[in-house]
């Protein structure tokens, strides 16, 4: 994996399922870290955070899949000449 920036300012169009599950564990240790335990209420936001965003890159995962093998169908259609 490619290292990051963590000042970047991507945004979540720009970021690889990776990059985005990446993202989420590094919320999930700050929501585990000792500087967390007496605001109980953030670390649990940041962790619904991070449940989200892995949930976001599984789903970004699959449908790059999908397009991946539409893309590969609609060329085969192509060279068999159905499409």
């Amino acid at each position: 994996m490619d290292t990051h920036d963590s000042t970047s300012t991507g945004t979540a169009s720009q970021l690889t399922p990776d990059e985005m599950r990446w993202l989420a564990a590094r919320l999930r240790a700050r929501a585990d870290s000792v500087w967390m335990k007496d605001q109980p209420h953030q670390a649990a936001d940041l962790r619904q955070a991070a449940s989200l965003i892995e949930q976001l890159a599984n789903l970004t995962a699959e449908v790059l899949t999908s397009a991946a093998v539409i893309d590969g169908l609609s060329r085969l259609l192509e060279v068999v000449g159905g499409a």
